[in-house]
């Protein structure tokens, strides 16, 4: 019960930080409720400079909510299949390619250009990092996140081909990032000398194939279920259990749950939509996918703001922090830059593609989750602290002037 109160509570603070946003401030909404929380963040230490016992009060209860688990196991599930869902599919398939390049070998040659220039960065200033562990960061903050830049985007008239291949490559770079990190993770835990070629080639296989193979199933039992019948409110029931129901499966089987909502996610939006429900069912499961987003949204980024109250400040790691998110920005545009030029993609690309994609490519909530995610001795206290800092550097600066960076752009 007391998990429902704190989730009420946050649920509460959402509704009015979203309220005063678009009555006075009309900034992008997702930014301004975690700037929000963030602010709540800085008033709660304040006050706990009089009150040592509220602020403790406070940090308990996000304690108890358990960031990591509330968003890798409860938010995330909802989230993708509400993402993939609302995606095009047919777009989508013009820039596959791309799309799936980006996903992997971009994020794959992200996480170990970031680990390895992190790795020589702390040998250089005198604090070594061992190389699995900065392997670990490189892995937790690879993955993008469209939630906030995707209406930012629209509201910019960026090109529509654009919108398509972040909204596409964050989609997918979401479930191969956390693949890559658990394996990566399982790496550290149990020693590189421990760990055969065998076991990592086979973990990747499984919770790769295994949550697409799981989400297709899912997402084609769902979709023969709705063609049998025409009851909006039973098949918006029926999208739930594809995603609490194959989320928990495909945790259970070992597979990768946010690829399998992805798949499952886009089948419904796609083939379900067209040839399974009447255009009053359409228009119910449409909405209701599209409100799930946007309250969940709104949690998450107040929750990315309160959880400052549970990092550990160092003004060192904050310095750090502000080096590493200039090394983030510039491997994220090569990452890009790499399979566009050798797969000759960029004839495809409309003008400052890479450009744009690379400020475009903000962090979220998932590099913060799986940042503490991680045992004491994998040096979680700095690599949480450095995630933050980036984190809040690349929604705050990136995600204000990645609408004015667009017009520039497309003016010239």
């Amino acid at each position: 019960m007391e998990i429902v109160n704190i989730f009420g509570g946050i649920l509460v603070l959402s509704a009015i930080f979203a309220y005063l946003n678009q009555r006075y401030f009309k900034l992008p909404t997702t930014i301004s409720l975690m700037i929000a929380g963030l602010l709540l963040s800085f008033l709660v230490q304040a006050l706990g400079a009089f009150s040592p016992a509220f602020q403790e009060s406070v940090t308990l209860m996000l304690a108890r909510l358990d960031f990591t688990e509330f968003l890798l196991e409860f938010l995330l599930s909802f989230l993708l299949f509400a993402g993939a869902m609302h995606t095009d599919l047919d777009h989508l398939k013009t820039f596959k390619w791309p799309i799936l390049s980006f996903a992997t070998i971009g994020v794959l040659m992200s996480t170990f250009l970031i680990g390895t220039l992190l790795y020589y960065l702390m040998m250089l200033i005198g604090t070594p990092v061992q190389y699995i562990y900065c392997l670990l960061f490189g892995a937790l903050i690879s993955p993008t996140d469209p939630i906030a830049v995707l209406g930012i985007l629209k509201k910019a008239k960026a090109p529509e081909s654009l919108e398509i291949k972040i909204t596409g490559e964050s989609l997918f770079n979401d479930g191969v990032g956390v693949v890559i990190f658990l394996t990566v993770f399982k790496i550290a835990k149990s020693g590189l000398e421990n760990i055969h070629f065998s076991e990592v080639a086979h973990l990747l296989a499984t919770e790769i194939l295994g949550g697409v193979g799981l989400g297709f199933l899912i997402g084609y039992a769902g979709y023969k279920m709705m063609k049998t019948l025409d009851h909006y409110q039973t098949e918006v029931l029926i999208t739930l259990a594809i995603v609490m129901g194959g989320y928990s499966l495909a945790t259970y089987l070992h597979f990768s749950g946010p690829l399998a909502m992805v798949v499952a996610g886009l089948f419904i939006g796609n083939q379900g939509v067209e040839r399974a429900m009447s255009q009053l069912t359409r228009d119910y499961v449409q909405k209701f996918w599209e409100m799930i987003d946007e309250i969940l949204n709104a949690v998450l980024f107040v929750l990315i703001g309160l959880e400052l109250i549970l990092i550990p400040f160092d003004i060192s790691y904050v310095i750090i922090g502000l080096i590493v998110t200039a090394i983030v920005l510039m491997v994220r545009y090569f990452s890009l830059a790499f399979p566009s030029y050798l797969l000759n993609f960029r004839k495809t690309f409309a003008p400052n593609a890479l450009l744009i994609m690379t400020w475009g490519g903000l962090r979220g909530g998932i590099s913060i989750a799986l940042a503490l995610s991680l045992q004491a001795e994998m040096e979680k206290d700095f690599i949480v602290a450095i995630t933050y800092t980036v984190v809040l550097f690349s929604l705050i600066i990136q995600g204000l002037t990645i609408e004015k960076m667009v017009k520039r752009l497309n003016a010239d």
